[in-house]
């Protein structure tokens, strides 16, 4: 069974590429540019927006692995609908005219997260989406996941895997590198208000595991499924354990909440300016803080149930092979260059 997986040059993509590889199962990777292709592997060369390309790409594959996607927490929401959701729909459209027997959608617990949203502890997949949305990452990683769940048909079976920030070996641009990158700049507050914030991560070799269980798995036809590490870790503890283990300081000045909501205003108000946003990264935005100062952790029992999802690997264990990975190439100041 070849199995397409899109976004293959990235963090994620690549990983379940080489997961997959690993197991023996025939995988074909789908990129923009034939020269971020992962090696070992067919290539298929094509954009989320280039129909002709996307019915290439899926002809002879029986699963697709849709991992690709537009990030950010600030942008233009036309951007964001083109790829997340317009390219999310061509792709399933196309993979079901092709006779592709299953698709694996990559979602994200972002796509339930509100403006005005609070904690979030212990949650499943019964929980609505919320009228309104954070930004329009979460907006459209929503719809596209409803796009995908709706095209659920006999022979066609869809799903989608939610995993959160994810982490791990080869992560260059993802949650915990951006945070390195904020504490080596100085520039992360102490948010925590005082209080305990719990999060529930997943480490990528859980990811891999999950997807690998989900082109398999029966009976999982429209349905969604957290995807996390077996414990959440307590945010603010552990944004200080990653600050030693790589030797820089924790978390800095505590911010009043009355003065980090009046500081976000002037910072989204500022990077709507084209001139701005073009030029610069916003030091903070209303998604970066709920990330660290809302709690969301999930239930993961109708993964482990109807999945088989067993995560095995601790935070600690993690963190370890993260910190090896990381002085493998080249260390902290080397890692961050691209960030």
């Amino acid at each position: 069974m070849t199995v397409l997986v899109t976004g293959a040059s990235g963090f994620v993509g690549g990983a379940i590429v080489r997961g997959l590889a690993r197991r023996g199962v025939p995988v074909r990777a789908m990129v923009r540019d034939a020269a971020s292709a992962p090696e070992g592997v067919e290539v298929a060369v094509a954009d989320l927006g280039d129909t002709t390309a996307l019915a290439r790409a899926v002809t002879g594959v029986r699963a697709v692995v849709h991992a690709a996607a537009l990030l950010g927490e600030f942008g233009r929401p036309a951007e964001f609908f083109a790829v997340n959701v317009a390219g999310t729909d061509r792709l399933a459209q196309e993979a079901a005219a092709a006779g592709v027997a299953r698709f694996v959608f990559i979602g994200s617990p972002s796509a339930l997260m509100a403006p005005d949203g609070g904690d979030q502890l212990g949650i499943d997949e019964t929980v609505p989406y919320p009228s309104r949305f954070l930004n329009s990452y979460c907006e459209t990683k929503a719809v596209a996941e409803q796009l995908v769940l709706a095209a659920d048909a006999p022979g066609f079976t869809t799903c989608s895997l939610r995993p959160r920030a994810v982490w791990g070996p080869g992560d260059r641009r993802g949650p915990i590198v951006q945070i390195l990158a904020k504490l080596r700049a100085g520039r992360l507050p102490e948010l925590s208000g005082g209080r305990e914030v719990l999060a529930s991560l997943c480490y990528i070799d859980h990811l891999v595991d999950a997807v690998a269980l989900a082109l398999v798995a029966e009976n999982i036809g429209g349905r969604a499924y957290f995807v996390a590490d077996a414990e959440p870790v307590s945010v603010w503890p552990t944004l200080d354990a990653v600050a030693r283990r790589f030797g820089l300081a924790g978390p800095g000045v505590t911010v009043p909440a009355p003065v980090l909501g009046a500081g976000l205003s002037v910072i989204e108000t500022l990077w709507r300016i084209p001139a701005v946003a073009q030029r610069w990264t916003p030091p903070l935005s209303r998604y970066a803080v709920a990330l660290v100062t809302r709690s969301a952790t999930y239930d993961l029992s109708r993964a482990e149930r109807e999945l088989g999802y067993r995560p095995t690997v601790g935070f600690a264990d993690g963190l370890d092979e993260f910190h090896r990975w990381v002085d493998e190439v080249g260390g902290l100041d080397r890692l961050l260059e691209d960030a």
